[in-house]
């Protein structure tokens, strides 16, 4: 199977935060920003693999900073690196400001993806090739984070935990 660079699995979303979107304080829902990340992430994920893909998990969600009623939201999605059946799908997500239109990173998430046959069997997906050192650093993380992970579900021991152990033990 070949390998795939993370921009061939680039998504890239923008949308306007809409008064339907905003709780009582006229800021941006956290429900509906992850929805925005799950489709917009998912579309990297299934760009990555060409196959049907669905959510495994939500690793990791922060948001640091409110996205106000009229806020231009762009949410950029890559696959970080892809596992056997598995992508990770790092996300930054931006706010442009609608009357100076400055870019201001609000937010990040991490999803995990598994792509799945017509039957909903998981499938092997392409490997990924990192080309930036944003790209290759993020991607060297994801195994640790995939290691912890496992480790936290009683998928893997601490032992077995090569990438992690190498941070304690160098």
């Amino acid at each position: 199977m070949r390998s795939k660079t993370a921009m061939a699995s680039l998504s890239t979303s923008s949308r306007i935060v809409l008064p339907n979107d905003t709780n009582v304080l006229g800021n941006l829902m956290g429900g509906q920003l992850l929805s925005w990340m799950d489709i917009t992430s998912a579309i990297a994920a299934h760009r990555h693999c060409g196959r049907v893909v669905v959510t495994a998990a939500v690793n990791n969600v922060s948001f640091n900073h409110p996205i106000a009623l009229g806020d231009i939201v762009t949410i950029e999605a890559k696959v970080t690196r892809a596992f056997t059946s598995s992508m990770e799908v790092f996300m930054d997500v931006y706010v442009e400001d609608r009357l100076t239109a400055e870019k201001t990173k609000c937010n990040e998430a991490i999803y995990t993806f598994v792509a799945v046959d017509q039957i909903g069997k998981s499938i092997d997906v392409p490997e990924l090739t990192p080309e930036s050192e944003e790209e290759k650093s993020r991607y060297d993380a994801a195994l640790r984070r995939r290691q912890l992970s496992l480790i936290l579900a009683g998928r893997m021991t601490a032992n077995e935990a090569t990438e992690l152990k190498a941070l304690f033990y160098s």
